[in-house]
């Protein structure tokens, strides 16, 4: 099994404290897969070093994060989308120590600590090119900036599109994810109320990052009325669960409504659907709620990159509490 992080307490050893920095020879280890299939389709074998370009940096790898994304984009279901030039290495953010720096490129050095976004692939391997990031902030180890980089953009995006959250109330739908808990936690230092939904056995979980529990699914007006009975003032979907028409009904207008993972439903109710991108100053901004306490990535499990297999398994069931994280 792969190592269990508890939530909330201590510091667990950072990924890099058992991956000696080796010397390079233009090659590097990583996590690869040359036709669209399952898990078992990831082979972990040598690959070449990238380079950075006008604006990028090179990071060498402690941990890069498992999202939906990677596996969607391996198992072929986004191919008609986003195609890949084969064989692709998965990956959309991971954390680790500058190592080449590209032209253009200011506010960075050689050896300092960073977590960020690349392309929609590349980052489960010990080299990456990141072309949006930011230092870690010394109360995250390398596991946590690892899990912070797609998932606090993608929160800060749809939570930044509902306007002020200052003593509103907002309601997180799928909160106990990697999405879910930054926005629960992001929203709550702006000064919103937050109520998330999630299976009961993630409501302690949902406790613990500041937000009243409830659960999805049918009968969830009736239970938003007891727990917030001036109403629910704006709402953010990060699950695709098919509540978005619940959503418009329970904060009475879909322009209050935000969604990151419906896109059909958005805009088939006018809801604002929001996109991830890589933005180095919204990076900038979830590392000093890092700096500040006010916002710690939850990482569910981490795995070695040699089950990376396992990882991506254990993503596609779904569900999850906060992230998963490969160690490189």
């Amino acid at each position: 099994m792969g190592r269990i992080v508890v939530f909330g307490g201590g510091w667990p050893p950072a990924c890099s404290a058992t991956s000696p920095i080796k010397e390079r020879q233009d090659i590097m280890r990583a996590a690869r897969f040359h036709e669209y299939g399952g898990a078992e389709s990831l082979v972990i074998e040598q690959a070449s070093d990238p380079h950075p370009g006008l604006g990028e940096i090179r990071v060498r790898v402690a941990a890069a994060s498992v999202n939906p994304i990677d596996w969607k984009l391996r198992a072929g279901a986004l191919h008609q989308l986003i195609p890949l030039e084969l064989p692709a290495i998965p990956g959309r953010d991971a954390a680790g120590v500058v190592d080449e720096i590209g032209d253009g490129v200011q506010g960075v050095s050689i050896g300092d600590r960073v977590f960020g976004l690349g392309g929609v692939t590349g980052a489960t391997a010990e080299l990456v090119i990141l072309s949006a990031w930011a230092h870690v902030p010394d109360t995250w180890n390398d596991e946590q900036a690892a899990g912070a980089g797609l998932a606090s953009v993608t929160a800060m995006r749809g939570l930044n599109v509902l306007g002020s959250l200052a003593g509103r109330t907002l309601l997180v739908e799928g909160a106990a994810g990697g999405v879910g808990s930054a926005a629960v936690e992001i929203a709550g230092a702006r000064g919103a109320t937050v109520i998330g939904t999630a299976s009961e056995r993630n409501h302690e979980f949902l406790i613990s990052l500041g937000a009243v529990p409830t659960t999805y699914g049918p009968g969830l007006a009736q239970r938003l009325s007891a727990l917030a009975p001036h109403g629910v003032d704006i709402a953010l979907d990060t699950a695709a669960s098919g509540s978005l028409d619940d959503l418009v009904a329970i904060t009475g207008d879909p322009t209050r409504v935000a969604t990151v993972a419906d896109h059909a439903g958005g805009q088939r109710l006018g809801t604002h659907v929001v996109n991830a991108e890589n933005d180095s100053t919204l990076l900038s901004a979830a590392a000093e709620l890092g700096r500040q306490g006010r916002y710690t990535p939850r990482i569910e499990q981490t795995y070695p990159l040699e089950r990376i297999a396992d990882a991506h398994a254990h993503a596609e069931r779904g569900r999850t509490r906060g992230k998963i994280v490969i160690c490189i």
